[in-house]
């Protein structure tokens, strides 16, 4: 893999307050409007860093003309989860900001991110900001507003005129991006763990590392937000069975563990204290595991 491996670094040196990881697969109209969004809405300089899977749809040739970006380049379309770790190589800031292709940052994003940032006052935690999202998926981190799904139905000022006004607090339980963590604490547990390559339930994952790390500050701020059209990357790829993989490597599912250990969505109240488990609990990730060797015997089978 290493040798269609490519970096092109542009950027000088500078006090950036995050290197932005952005993993883009022919996505170029979500791409531009991510980039811009950020060049139009940040209130602090930041180093934007792009990787780019095969880049065919003219994302490559774009790219080469923005001289304030950089970006890393992959011949083939080799996942989030290698794109991210290869992008990093290239992070100037101390802080790395991990967004997807197809977000739209708002005014005062990073704002609300960098006085929690200074207010926390130490480098063990990870902060997500709040998506707003055109359709309701259950998620309970996430605002449910119609904007548009698409480039062509994005509703762009409207949304500007009106993000504020949508009620939203802090809450607890950051894993997915828009995310921000200190570039000693990704390392430290070896970013996204490519087991779970192409990238589903690598998210869940990391966090799950942070915590053994030590982290119970994982915290989403509800003024601190981006607009998301919704998956339109992973919608195009078949997905590795992640919720199986994540089982037999924890040993728990990843929705006990974001609701026993994250209590992902509740109001945020401060560090996260231990799990209270019960035996109910361990008797039924136990009966999961099982479930998932059975399942595994027969795709090895079929």
């Amino acid at each position: 893999m290493l040798n269609q491996l490519t970096r092109v670094s542009r950027s000088p040196d500078n006090d950036y307050r995050f290197s932005i990881l952005i993993p883009s697969w022919n996505n170029l109209e979500y791409l531009q409007l991510c980039v811009e969004s950020i060049r139009r809405h940040s209130a602090f300089p930041h180093q934007i860093i792009v990787h780019v899977n095969e880049g065919n749809d003219g994302t490559l040739a774009w790219l080469d003309a923005q001289t304030d970006l950089d970006y890393t380049w992959s011949r083939d379309n080799i996942g989030i989860c290698y794109s991210l770790n290869f992008a990093r190589s290239l992070a100037k800031a101390e802080y790395l900001c991990y967004l997807n292709d197809d977000m739209v940052v708002l005014p005062g994003w990073d704002k609300h991110l960098c006085a929690e940032i200074d207010r926390i006052g130490h480098r063990s935690f990870i902060l997500s900001g709040t998506a707003i999202e055109p359709r309701d998926t259950g998620n309970p981190c996430v605002l449910v507003q119609d904007y548009g799904d698409s480039p062509d139905t994005f509703e762009q000022e409207k949304l500007l005129r009106e993000f504020r006004s949508l009620e939203k607090a802090d809450w607890a339980g950051s894993t997915w991006p828009p995310i921000v963590l200190h570039r000693d604490l990704w390392d430290l547990v070896g970013g996204l763990s490519i087991e779970f390559s192409p990238g589903m339930y690598s998210d869940p994952d990391l966090s799950m590392k942070l915590w053994q790390a030590g982290v119970r500050y994982f915290k989403g701020l509800g003024q601190s937000r981006v607009y998301h059209f919704g998956s339109k990357s992973t919608k195009r790829k078949r997905m590795n069975t992640g919720r199986d993989r994540f089982l037999m490597k924890w040993g728990i599912s990843s929705s006990t563990f974001s609701k026993k250990y994250l209590r992902r969505g509740a109001l945020f109240s401060g560090p996260l204290a231990e799990p209270a488990l019960s035996s109910f609990d361990g008797w039924k990730s136990l009966f999961k595991r099982l479930q998932c060797v059975v399942r595994q015997g027969l795709r090895r089978l079929s």
